[in-house]
């Protein structure tokens, strides 16, 4: 099978590992979803070994579950292990968005704004994957102002194992707006306000546990 690159595209597996990555965490995929190597090499056009290279990094990563017979599936995540990827976000978050305030600029928290009006039209659709995806872009627009590398990372681990169940159970509770913890993140931008920004993004980690897993 020809492989899709370029001379200035990234190698095959690291193609296959971005785009599989993405579907994860944005909540493409549902919990305890079973993919096999052939499938996933035959629906993005590469061939096996690359897809094997990317499975197992995406598993070392949690993002993937690997059984002892070689089945290969998205994590289902119980509400103890929800909860203690909440409490990782609650420490790392507000941290990462203190850091980002003296980056903040108007553009950005315009840009955040609109992303949150969007997020209220995927509620009013129930597109739940629509919804987790523009989540975590407010959440990230932000953040990539820290200039934390290896903190963001982090954070993005935890998206990545928490993204098929988020997605689900989003899916079945009934939202009528977007957080309003969203809006008290951007009023404490605009303000330049650190100690609000630390509280509305820790009530919003928090808040949205609550909902998930009541």
């Amino acid at each position: 099978m020809a492989e899709k690159t370029t001379p200035d595209a990234p190698p095959a597996h690291e193609q296959v590992y971005r785009r599989l990555r993405g579907d994860i965490m944005n909540g493409t995929m549902e919990p305890g979803m079973a993919l096999t190597l052939r499938g996933v090499a035959r629906d993005f056009g590469f061939s096996i070994t690359p897809v094997r290279e990317a499975v197992r990094r995406l598993c070392a990563e949690g993002a993937l579950s690997l059984s002892p017979s070689g089945r290969v599936t998205t994590p289902e995540l119980t509400n103890d292990r929800i909860e203690e990827l909440a409490a990782l976000r609650a420490l790392l978050e507000p941290e990462l968005a203190s850091r980002a305030l003296p980056r903040a600029h108007t553009v950005l928290i315009d840009r955040m704004e609109a992303l949150n009006d969007t997020i209220d039209q995927m509620i009013i659709r129930q597109d739940a994957a629509g919804y987790v995806r523009l989540n975590l872009e407010f959440h990230r627009s932000l953040y990539l102002r820290a200039q934390a590398p290896a903190m963001l990372a982090m954070v993005e681990t935890v998206w990545l194992q928490s993204g098929p169940t988020m997605r689900q159970l989003y899916s079945r509770k009934q939202r009528q707006s977007a957080s309003i913890n969203h809006r008290k993140i951007l009023a404490a931008l605009r303000a330049g306000d650190e100690p609000s920004l630390r509280l509305a993004m820790r009530q919003d980690v928090l808040n949205g546990l609550r909902m998930l897993v009541e």
